[in-house]
This record gives structure tokens, sequence and C-alpha cells, in this order.
């Protein structure tokens, strides 16, 4: 009879070897209605394990003209999980347990600006982060590591996507500031007029700390948002339906659909990934010296931090 350890073990690698069969080079993070496109083939839940906790559900892994794709919906099925209640740091940590290297992240998004109306998919590029009540990074006491966020998005990728939209005829603006509040409530008359006085463009409450933790893992990250409503501060907002709402996100959905099957072959055909910057973040920035690293942090940090570990 083989002892509990031996069984342990057993179970380990049969786990490691799972996930080795169902690596997947892109992640796909967001509602359910994006994952239905059409020529996904292969498709099946799978349970991935993370040292940082439960990710919000299983992933669905499929192929898409012969690409391995890898789909997290951010608040599980059936929209269980609020904003601040994601666990981020599992979702991005799991991503990258099964071989993810580029994240598409699509996210539905209120507009502070009269010329992004409904319907509009704004490629970010920049972030202004509000949140407060979330875990922000991998690192801590006994491995303390600093990242740039200067840009906080991958350029390769919005490139590919902004190629992807007009190829699609989607409409698409290219550049923006996505100011992410904690939620769940949505903002105050005066905080939406203060943050257009910001100069920022959407408003939403989930890209962050995902890109932030994104970075930390040294994953390509790029944040389609799709307009679905203005926010309180444009006078014809209290007048806005949930019908109307409803019928922006389906078409939304189908958009983002869209968009994603004709970047995805982009992104997989393009040879000049392994150069990208963002696979390198970590280079210079771990700063606890090696040997008073702490051993748990680093067992920890395996999946996301390994390549300097």
């Amino acid at each position: 009879m083989p002892s509990l350890a031996t069984l342990l073990n057993i179970l380990r690698h049969f786990q490691e070897w799972a996930i080795f069969m169902t690596q997947a080079s892109i992640g796909i993070i967001g509602g359910s209605g994006v994952y239905d496109i059409e020529g996904l083939v292969n498709k099946r839940w799978q349970k991935v394990e993370s040292s940082f906790g439960a990710p919000s559900d299983e992933l669905l892994f499929g192929e898409l003209n012969g690409v391995k794709l890898a789909f997290l919906p951010r608040h599980g099925r059936g929209h269980k999980i609020p904003p601040s209640e994601v666990n981020y740091r599992a979702n991005i940590d799991v991503l990258k347990r099964v071989g993810v290297s580029d994240v598409i992240s699509v996210s539905a998004v209120g507009s502070l600006r009269e010329d992004l109306p409904p319907g509009t998919f704004v490629i970010v590029d920049q972030f202004i982060d509000r949140t407060f009540a979330r875990e922000k990074s991998y690192f801590g006491s006994g491995l303390v590591a600093h990242v740039s966020m200067a840009h906080p998005v991958c350029k390769r990728l919005g490139d590919h996507i902004e190629a992807a939209a007009k190829y699609a005829g989607i409409k698409a603006v290219r550049g923006g500031t996505y100011l992410v509040m904690e939620g769940p409530q949505f903002s105050t008359l005066a905080e939406s007029n203060l943050y257009r006085s910001w100069g920022c463009d959407v408003i939403g409450m989930t890209n962050m700390p995902e890109a932030k933790l994104a970075r930390e893992a040294e994953l390509c990250y790029a944040t389609v948002a799709m307009v679905t409503d203005y926010d309180c501060w444009h006078p014809d907002h209290d007048h806005v339906t949930v019908e109307q709402i409803i019928k922006v996100l389906l078409t939304n959905a189908d958009k983002a659909k869209t968009l994603v099957s004709h970047a995805v072959p982009r992104i997989a055909a393009d040879e000049s990934a392994c150069q990208c910057g963002c696979r390198s973040a970590l280079q210079y920035a771990l700063i606890t010296a090696p040997e008073a690293r702490d051993a748990t942090m680093k067992v920890k940090l395996q999946a996301v931090a390994g390549r300097m570990l």
C-alpha cells in the first residue's frame, strides 16, 4: 500500500501533466458572452489550482484555427463575484500556469466623453487606479519587487487588436485612460465630473489590479473597454432604460467575439513577441537579496516569477 506522501506526489504529478496537456498561449478574460466564438473547437472546462486561492472559475480551453486559447470568466459563470471580491491574483496566476503569454481583457465601461457613445470600443493605454480594497501585488514582506507601470498595457497587443478591429469594421478608438473605481456602487455626479476634469475617457471597476498583476507575472496584457452607456455626468443618463443597456451589452458581446476571432491569429503569428519588454518586466524589479528571500514566498511565486527565482 503506497504511503500518503507517495499518493500526494502522484496526484501532484498528474495535475502537472493535466495542465501541460492543456497549455494555451493566449488568454481571454471577460464575460461569458465572449466565449461562444464561432470556430472554437475542442472546448472543455478545467479546474486549475493557484497558490493564491481560488480563481473566479474554471478555465475554458479551446482551439481557434489551431491556436490554443484559455478563457476565464472574471466574475465567474453567471456573474457571481462582485468587482471588489474577484481574486485577481489567482486569476492571473492560473493563466500563467497554463502557459498563457498574451492576455486580452474585455471589460464593460461607462463613457466620460461625449464622442465615445455606447457601442464604442476603446483600446485603453492608461489607467488611474482608485481601488482600495484589493490585493494589488504578488510580492510583499520577505520578497520585495517594484515593476514599472508607466506604460501599463502592451503596445504590440494593442496594435494587433486595432488592426483586427479595422479589418472587422468595428469602431474602436486607440488610446484612452480608464478610471478604475472600487465599486460596487457607481460614481456620484461630483465624482464623474471630477474624473472628466482629470482627462479620463472611460470608467469601470475591473481592470485594476488585473493590469498590475499581469505586469508582475511578465504577461503581455491589453484592455478592450466596451462602452455600454454614458456615466452619470451626461444630461441624458437618467433617461437610459434597462432595455437599452441590455441591447448595447448584447451587441458589444457579438462585436467582442468577432474582434477576438480576428485578433487571435494576428497575435499568434507575431514572431517579435518573444522580444516584447512585458516578458522581462521582473528583470531588474526584485529588490530583496537572494539570500534574504523568504522560502515560502519563493514557492508561492514559482508560476508568476519562476524565471527570476
